[in-house]
């Protein structure tokens, strides 16, 4: 692993650190501050009565971005105990979101794990929609794996929804074609209706699921996953505004190892 890599799992081992050590908070309470267990500055303007399963124990938590969410403070969102960020890169063939670039570099610069994700459009093939992605996104030592976010869009140019063979099949080419070139097969962002519609667990991919109602467990029975999105109205110390907050399944240790895997190299 280079040198970037390295350091940047000592840092994060040194934040986990510090953020495990906080007393998680008793009863709730999950709204501007204190947050959750092991990260007790977060909040979420809107939160969810969670009846079985609350995100808030979970000891990694992470943000994805696109530029809405304007200028960001790095340093504070890290020290506020971020673990990750997902930032939005591209669309279809033709557009770039035009804070992607300043976004990686800043992250990159705060030393938070980023990753890049792909809006996929139907308009498209998946060939296109991978091409598109390579050409803006810097195939980078330290970052996270690519990601694929597959969803039903509302777009007034690409009103078509294909059938479930067709969506698999073009996701496919996308997953093969961007794993050969950052070297880790990409993750599957998805939403509960696309999900139902697609028959999405038939494929062969780690899952970020979207479930903010209710545990993943309850509204994907059967699906292993990697990364929960579970609000749209997360507040971070540093951001402006809401922002989508994100665990990790598994425990800071888990988190540890898993970069150790699936960081590209």
């Amino acid at each position: 692993m280079k040198t970037f890599g390295k350091l940047l799992i000592a840092c994060l081992a040194l934040s986990l650190a510090v953020s495990c050590a906080r007393t998680p908070p008793s009863g709730g309470g999950y709204r501007n501050a204190p947050g959750p267990g092991a990260n007790s500055q977060l909040g979420d303007r809107a939160p969810h009565d969670w009846d079985y399963a609350a995100p808030y124990g979970h000891q990694v938590h992470g943000i994805d971005i696109s530029r809405w969410q304007g200028d960001i403070d790095w340093n504070r969102v890290r020290g506020a105990g971020i673990s990750f960020a997902f930032i939005k890169a591209t669309e279809g063939g033709d557009h770039l979101d035009p804070n992607f670039h300043r976004y990686w570099r800043e992250a990159g610069q705060a030393r938070i794990p980023r990753g890049a994700y792909h809006f996929y459009y139907f308009c498209r093939s998946g060939a296109e929609n991978a091409a598109w992605f390579i050409r803006n996104v810097p195939r980078e030592a330290g970052s996270l794996p690519p990601v694929l976010d597959m969803e039903w869009s509302h777009s007034r140019t690409c009103p078509r929804r294909p059938s479930a063979s067709e969506i698999k099949r073009e996701a496919e080419v996308f997953l093969q074609i961007v794993g050969r070139h950052y070297g880790q097969r990409p993750i599957i962002y998805t939403t509960v209706d696309f999900y139902r519609d697609n028959r999405m667990g038939d494929m062969r991919a780690e899952f970020w699921l979207r479930s903010v109602a209710n545990h993943p467990s309850r509204i994907y029975p059967g699906q292993r996953w990697g990364f929960w999105q579970y609000t749209g109205t997360g507040i971070v110390p540093g951001i402006k505004g809401d922002v989508d907050l994100n665990a990790f399944a598994g425990s800071a240790t888990d988190w540890a190892r898993w970069l150790q895997t699936r960081m590209v190299r």
